[in-house]
């Protein structure tokens, strides 16, 4: 292999290793326009896309410790990776695909572990991770709550006995003067 590509695939290997996920998506008839809109949308998510060849792609998965998924490296190809959380690149990308009709999702990777595109899709209905964080700290504090409520009560319905009895008392005091 020439020197300049393996510079490209050395680059792009080590571009995958600090990745959280990798995404591979199809950008035929994609125009520049589409492909700088995406660009666009994936840049608050700290995530970068670049176009690569399907036979440098191969080498630098292969070099990163990805498993084998050549029969899915077809067509024009651009390479989807971030160090941040992939849920909100999947979101992204189904609304790109449902707004443009182009973009699809060939495979996806979360951790080294292939995602089919059902999965990729499941992502993308998930909720915010702040959402998600805080229902997760609710039902974690449900049960603290709940045993709080539980060794509160015979001392309030103590207290709610001792007022109806004080009130009693005085409205018969004042019944009798």
């Amino acid at each position: 292999m020439r020197p300049e590509k393996a510079n490209i695939v050395s680059d792009l290997s080590a571009r995958l290793k600090r990745s959280l996920f990798v995404l591979v998506t199809d950008y035929q008839r994609m125009k520049v326009g589409d492909f700088g809109e995406l660009r666009n949308r994936l840049a608050p998510t700290g995530a970068e896309v670049h176009v690569v060849k399907n036979n440098y792609l191969k080498r630098a998965m292969t070099d990163s410790g990805f498993p084998d998924t050549g029969d899915k490296l077809v067509g024009q190809t651009a390479v989807v990776t971030g160090e941040r959380d992939v849920a909100p690149i999947a979101k992204i990308f189904k609304s790109f695909t449902t707004e443009f009709n182009i973009a699809a999702l060939k495979i996806g990777f979360v951790n080294r572990a292939v995602l089919s595109i059902a999965e990729l899709e499941a992502l993308a209905e998930l909720p915010p991770r702040e959402v998600l964080q805080a229902q997760l700290l609710d039902l974690l504090l449900s049960p603290a709550t709940r045993l709080v409520r539980l060794l509160n009560e015979p001392a309030a319905a103590l207290a709610r006995v001792l007022k109806a009895k004080s009130e009693k008392e005085g409205a018969s005091a004042q019944a009798t003067a």
